[in-house]
């Protein structure tokens, strides 16, 4: 299956969309946090929020920031549990309140750390470090997560390099393979699907 990785860049229809609420919805924070759900080994959903990054240059990826040693990177990793499994890994949901529109973007999540082969990618990361706030990259020195607290964990250490990445930071980039557009502020209410088959989107209105 071609994905949106091997052919040429081409502003996929859904941004518009995307770009227009975040745009309608900007004076709130909070409007760049989202829901991201993986699969645990057993099979057992696993979600949490995050933050939007910004898209990948050149691409319709979407980037988010996380901690090497996280569960989530084990869960990007693992085999698939059935044969013939779609290439979707991970979806996110992401409400805009304001004007009461939701994206489900399912897709190909991957994470990007400093073995990764791609050098280009490997400066994308590096200058996604250099954008956060100085608290965020912080955390990336705190102890291991979900270690047992105890009296010597330090989260208060050295500030990191704010220009070279440690190695516990990591770069995740979700390819969308499928948009679900629901804008809930119609009557009817506008849902539209966009999935991305034989390297082109097709967008089908459905019924919400």
């Amino acid at each position: 299956m071609t994905t949106p990785l091997e052919v040429t860049f081409e502003l996929a229809p859904w941004r518009s969309a995307l770009s227009r609420a975040l745009h309608r919805n900007r004076a709130q924070p909070f409007c760049r946090f989202l829901q991201l759900a993986t699969v645990r080994s057993d099979g057992s959903p696993a979600n949490r929020t995050v933050v939007f990054r910004g898209f990948l240059e050149s691409s319709n990826r979407l980037m988010f920031i996380s901690d090497r040693r996280s569960e989530k990177i084990d869960q990007l990793h693992q085999e698939p549990q059935t044969p013939n499994r779609t290439p979707f890994n991970a979806e996110i949901c992401w409400y805009f309140t304001k004007t009461r529109e939701q994206f489900r973007i399912s897709g190909q999540l991957s994470s990007i750390d400093a073995s990764h082969s791609e050098v280009s990618l490997i400066a994308a990361r590096q200058h996604l470090w250099q954008r956060i706030s100085d608290s965020a990259r912080l955390q990336f020195a705190w102890p291991h997560p979900k270690d047992v607290r105890t009296k010597d964990s330090n989260f208060e250490p050295s500030a990191p390099d704010s220009q070279m990445p440690p190695a516990t930071f990591c770069m995740l980039l979700l390819t969308p393979l499928n948009v679900d557009y629901l804008s809930l502020s119609g009557e009817p209410q506008d849902r539209i699907i966009y999935s991305y088959q034989d390297a082109d989107w097709t967008r089908q209105v459905v019924n919400p």
